[in-house]
C-alpha cells in the first residue's frame, strides 16, 4: 500500500497539483480502504475538507496506478 506522500507525488507528477491528505483519506474511505478515523476529527459524520469533484478523478487514477484500487 502506497504512502500519502506517494500517492501526492503521482498525482503532481500527472495532474499538476498537490492533493491534501483529507482529500486523499475521503476518497480512501469511500472506497473501504481506511482502517480508523483520525483521533483528531472534531465530527465522525462530517467531513470539514471533502475532496472537491474536479479533483477526484485525478487522485482516483493515482490510485489504480499504485494498484491501492
Amino acid at each position: 500500500m502506497a504512502t500519502y506522500k506517494e500517492i501526492q507525488q503521482t498525482v503532481r507528477n500527472h495532474a499538476g497539483y498537490t492533493p491534501k491528505t483529507c482529500w486523499i483519506a475521503h476518497v480512501l474511505s469511500d472506497y473501504g480502504l481506511t482502517k480508523r478515523e483520525s483521533p483528531n476529527r472534531i465530527h465522525a459524520f462530517e467531513r470539514t475538507n471533502p475532496c472537491p469533484m474536479d479533483k477526484r478523478a485525478s487522485i482516483e487514477t493515482a490510485l489504480r496506478q499504485l494498484r491501492m484500487i
